[in-house]
């Protein structure tokens, strides 16, 4: 099996940045992992000790966790590394003329052990990193780098490359080899193998600096997100909060030892109640500003100057490649195509969230004024005010639904829900191995029994882990002497954790949240590619997660999966009312913060020439120009906007979600119209969607499905701002 050749480095952007990827019981495993973050690293192993080595000896070559040390990466990729190296200049130096076997698909299948060990390390050093893991990543980024500019920038290998490429009309290519052609040789060509020797040289220098900067980027926030930590030692200071969120930082408070007091982190399930509950508004405020502080306090944490360098560095890249800016580099081989096309959906959809904002605003100041306080509404009391305002309105208390939602059932809810449209089973597995205790493992049973691939799940925050939610994998699928290599996927996430007595019980956002990461999960198990390089563009990637949360809020669907942990009671057809009327709440501030975001992220990739402006002074620019309320502060403001400058995948390319969400509420009619659990819908949207990955373009996907292209008006009145 080939590792993806094209997004060796790529890996680092999606595993260290996307909202797009990786969610995260063996007692023999918790020695292992004391002896991972805390021991003082062994030297290298000999290589016959090396688990990369050797074939994973485990049920469905899971990686065997017990076995694998921090000392066996480097040496592993070291010598994954020269491995393809030799692949490669065999297949550039080959006196055979130049076909799509013994070229394209050779290269594809090139670098075996390079696709082994990446995706474990860049999977650990997102959900269960430490400090040998972090120097691992210091010496592996820049090889990996340097690495693909050998293979990319090879001229020899490229001329063979578009040898194949100029003459492919005469050639009896499928649709999925002619994808990987055109993927390969675009890819040479963007990499810069049109370049003069000199230009080739710059551009490594470029891309070096890059994968240094954005690997340092990311080390920063994790950084930020552990060090940041509030004590109270007053319990009057607690005020209004639940006892689930007291109870949780009494254990933070311990296991950070500052015991009998109560700590409060930037962890979201920390984070997010206390802004929703506490009654202390300058503690709010506190908690706010250390959030959206992150990457900016003038230390060695600041991430400005990391900006400021990044934006420059990809800047040049875009111009030495014949593209004025770095967006017009990034959109050209994306749906959306050019920046105006990003711009123009922004802009469909902006205009009537920041109405619904002002709206929104105003009513929280009411609520304020009607409280008897005289303040000006800010961002801190946002979350504060609607939670109160949608219990006033709505007789909706999420304290009153978390009950429902134990984390156990809201998963197995997912599973029963893919098992009702396409007929596929999840085993439970206490076999295999995990890099973490909290992990659970799952068989994937397809409709006939077959095995389709294996699900690991992580849940829960920890320091070693970094902050959101994302769907990776240990393996790809791929389809190698006409067998099915099944994937082994990972869901990991940062959900409420268990406290005191309770179950984890989530919020309506970690709800929808875990049905989303499910959907890009159910995207990597229903693979069914022959080529491990192709790539599925970052604006469609989006849709099969993005469709799974519609069904989570469903009433038909709801009752089987919401039950009371303690009653096993099904949820009530009043609360069902309650969350179906406030279904349109908030949606204001939920779309208008995202957007900014994305509005951001294009004002930093559509720049003609490096600014001179300070990094905060830039950003304020471009958010007061767009009109956003200041009682809203963007999702991710620069210093800590790890999609786009943790790695390139989403950068000029944030927008990908409002892009995806036409697409999912277009495509979600396909069920409303038919069933909710409509088998044949189900089965079109596998075959042509879920199942294809980036083999064809997406767009031809898409209409194969739905018959039509999407429009955005199903968008717009799901949320409410279109009747």
């Amino acid at each position: 099996m080939s590792v993806r050749i094209g997004l060796c480095i790529g890996m680092v952007a999606i595993l260290c940045s996307c909202a797009a990827q990786v969610k995260e019981a063996v007692v023999a495993q918790k020695e292992v992992l004391q002896e991972a973050t805390q021991a003082p690293e062994a030297p290298a192993p000999a290589e016959a000790k090396n688990p990369f080595f050797e074939v994973f000896d485990t049920p469905f070559g899971v990686p065997p966790f017990e076995k694998i040390k921090v000392g066996h990466y480097v040496p592993a990729v070291t010598k994954g590394i020269e491995q393809q190296k030799t692949q490669v200049d065999e297949i550039a130096n080959s006196t055979q003329a130049p076909t799509f076997a013994n070229t394209v698909e050779a290269l594809d299948r090139s670098g075996e052990l390079l696709s082994k060990v990446l995706p474990v390390f860049f999977s650990i050093r997102s959900a269960h990193t430490n400090d040998q893991v972090e120097k691992v990543a210091e010496q592996v980024v820049p090889l990996l780098t340097k690495h693909r500019d050998d293979i990319y920038l090879n001229d020899k290998l490229f001329q063979r490359i578009r040898a194949i490429y100029e003459q492919q009309k005469e050639l009896s290519l499928t649709v999925e080899q002619k994808t990987l052609l055109e993927d390969n040789y675009q890819r040479f060509v963007r990499a810069g193998a049109n370049l003069g020797q000199e230009q080739k040289l710059e551009a490594r220098a470029i891309n070096e600096k890059l994968s240094v900067a954005s690997l340092k980027f990311s080390q920063n926030i994790l950084k930020e997100n552990n060090r940041f930590e509030m004590v109270l030692d007053n319990k009057a200071d607690l005020a209004g909060l639940p006892q689930r969120v007291i109870t949780g930082a009494e254990i933070a408070a311990k296991e950070r030892n500052h015991e009998g007091k109560w700590v409060f982190t930037l962890h979201k399930p920390s984070l997010i109640p206390f802004l929703q509950y506490s009654d202390k508004r300058e503690l709010r405020e506190k908690m706010f500003k250390g959030y959206i502080e992150r990457g900016n306090h003038g230390d060695e944490l600041d991430n400005k100057g990391l900006i400021a360098e990044i934006i420059a560095l990809r800047l040049r890249k875009a111009n030495l490649l014949g593209y004025k800016t770095f967006a017009d580099f990034t959109l050209d081989r994306r749906m959306a195509k050019t920046a105006d096309a990003v711009t123009e959906l922004l802009d469909e959809v902006w205009k009537p969230a920041l109405a619904a904002s002002k709206k929104e605003a105003k009513a929280l100041q009411k609520m304020i004024r009607k409280s008897g306080e005289k303040f000006k509404l800010e961002a801190w009391d946002w979350w504060y005010y609607t939670e109160k305002l949608r219990k006033a309105k709505y007789a909706l208390d999420e304290s009153e639904l978390r009950p429902y939602f134990k984390m156990e059932n809201v998963r197995d809810g997912a599973f029963d829900l893919a098992a009702r449209l396409y007929g596929i089973k999840f085993v439970p597995r206490t076999d295999l191995p995990v890099y973490h205790p909290e992990v659970t493992t799952f068989e994937v049973l397809d409709a006939d029994g077959s095995h389709l691939g294996v699900f690991y799940v992580d849940y829960f925050p920890r320091a070693s882990k970094r902050g959101g939610a994302w769907c990776g994998g240990f393996r790809s699928q791929t389809i190698e002497n006409g067998k099915r290599i099944a994937p082994i996927v990972t869901n990991v996430g940062n959900f409420s954790k268990p406290t005191g007595d309770k179950p984890a019980l989530l919020s309506m956002d970690e709800v929808e949240t875990l049905f989303h990461e499910f959907g890009h999960a159910l995207h990597s198990l229903f693979s069914n590619v022959t080529y491990d390089g192709l790539q599925i563009e970052t604006d469609f990637v989006e849709l099969p997660s993005q469709i799974m949360e519609n069904w989570a809020w469903e009433p038909e669907f709801l009752k089987t999966y919401a039950r009371h942990y303690e009653t096993n009671e099904p949820i009530p057809e009043a609360l069902i009312e309650k969350i179906q009327k406030s279904d349109r709440f908030n949606q204001g501030f939920i779309t208008l913060e995202y957007l900014a975001a994305c509005y951001l992220d294009m004002a930093w990739h559509t720049l003609e020439k490096p600014t001179e402006e300070d990094v905060m002074s830039f950003e304020n620019k471009v958010l007061k120009k767009l009109g956003l309320i200041p009682e809203i502060v963007t999702r991710y403001r620069s210093p800590y906007f790890a999609h786009i400058f943790s790695g390139a995948f989403y950068a000029a390319g944030y927008y990908s979600y409002i892009w995806s969400a036409v697409l999912d509420a277009d495509a979600f009619q396909a069920f409303k119209e038919t069933g909710l659990f409509d088998k044949t819908v189900a089965a079109s949207f596998r075959d042509n969607v879920l199942s294809r990955g980036g083999s064809e373009d997406p767009m031809a996907l898409y209409k194969r499905f739905r018959g039509a292209a999407p429009k955005t008006r199903p968008l717009l009145v799901r949320k409410g701002f279109k009747k």
